[in-house]
């Protein structure tokens, strides 16, 4: 999906680039994280904030707030509804696009009229604890295994839904438990032994999950591809891992490639929450300069060697910022979903209430 976003980088001329030149100068922003604090969202969202301010004239302060709650929901509505629309909170979110896709009336102000910053593609990486019995010791052993305990964040939540439409396509039966309010809290929770299965972001696998799998505790499976609605692609940061897409493995493990509804629902999911991972964003209705001054100071973190050397060393990579002046037009854009693969995710969803 990277051509749909990254075709034409921002550009700002003439009185608009002046207004965006002094609209920071002398003011606070607050960063909203729709997680609880010490999860891969919060650990990015407070690396941008130590370097986004000198990208902005007139340097302003940065801080950040975490609002989790209902996997991600309770912080994206917020900022919508709640948070004021003058340009100083913006909005660090995962997951609101997939949210508002499956369930739009759970917005009381519609998603697709929020301000849209930036943009972070990204993946999922699999894994597993290796003492599912009867042994784990490689990604096929997970076809036959049968008391995987998977954990995740929210019924509706995409992180559930990636987890749970591989396993199913696999054929591989597992028990469901969900509700955490963090990756960081299903993290611990696998490390108890009270869930064996999970999957995260690829800062959060090299920095807090690669470890346990050279220990011999847990066992990478397969990651999330990119997918831009025709074509399948590996994340930056999933390049060099020895770890398998998911449509691959499928080949390999059942020996035809993956199709029919849950593939479909799949598919899509990779669409609106592959490309759009995470989202940057203001309210609806923040002021243009605010908005210019943002995507800009945004888009040169991807040069800013102190800012790509600090990501390095606290998450493994830097996210890869995506915006330009299109950026509400594409996003609204690619939050449209076929309805009738919208019922199917909606009946899908109301299944794991009763697994």
């Amino acid at each position: 999906m990277r051509g749909m976003f990254s075709a034409a980088i921002f550009i700002l001329l003439g009185a608009a680039q002046a207004a965006a030149q002094n609209f920071y100068a002398g003011k606070q922003i607050s960063i909203l994280v729709n997680y609880d604090a010490g999860g891969p969202t919060d650990i990015e969202a407070r690396a941008l904030a130590r370097h986004l301010a000198k990208h902005l004239p007139g340097n302003p302060g940065v801080i950040v707030q975490n609002m989790g709650g209902a996997a991600g929901l309770v912080g994206a509505k917020y900022l919508g509804e709640v948070a004021p629309r003058d340009g100083l909170m913006i909005g660090y979110l995962t997951a609101a696009t997939q949210r508002y896709v499956a369930n739009p009336e759970k917005f009381n102000v519609d998603f697709r009229t929020y301000e849209f910053i930036a943009i972070v593609p990204s993946g999922r990486i699999h894994f597993m604890r290796a003492d599912v019995k009867p042994g784990v010791r490689n990604a096929a052993d997970i076809l036959k295994t049968r008391d995987i305990v998977m954990g995740g964040l929210g019924l509706d939540a995409p992180k559930d839904l990636a987890m749970r439409l591989t396993l199913d396509m696999l054929g591989v039966p597992y028990k469901y438990v969900t509700g955490y309010n963090s990756s960081a809290q299903a993290q611990l929770a696998l490390q108890r032994d009270e869930i064996s299965y999970y999957a995260d972001s690829p800062p959060v696998y090299s920095t807090r999950i690669e470890p346990m799998v050279k220990s011999g505790l847990l066992t990478s499976v397969f990651y999330d591809p990119g997918y831009d609605g025709a074509t399948f692609s590996v994340p930056r940061q999933m390049k060099g891992l020895p770890i398998l897409p998911f449509h691959e493995f499928f080949q390999q493990a059942r020996g035809a490639p993956p199709q029919g509804q849950l593939w479909e629902a799949y598919k899509s999911l990779l669409t609106v929450n592959g490309a759009m991972y995470r989202l940057i964003a203001l309210p609806p209705g923040a002021p243009k300069p605010a908005i210019d001054a943002l995507r800009q100071a945004v888009l040169q973190l991807n040069d800013d060697k102190a800012y790509q050397e600090d990501a390095q060393r606290t998450m493994g990579d830097a996210p890869e910022y995506i915006s330009s002046a299109t950026l509400n037009d594409e996003v609204r854009k690619g939050l449209s979903i076929d309805p009738v693969l919208k019922k199917f995710m909606e009946d899908y969803i109301k299944q794991a209430e009763r697994r």
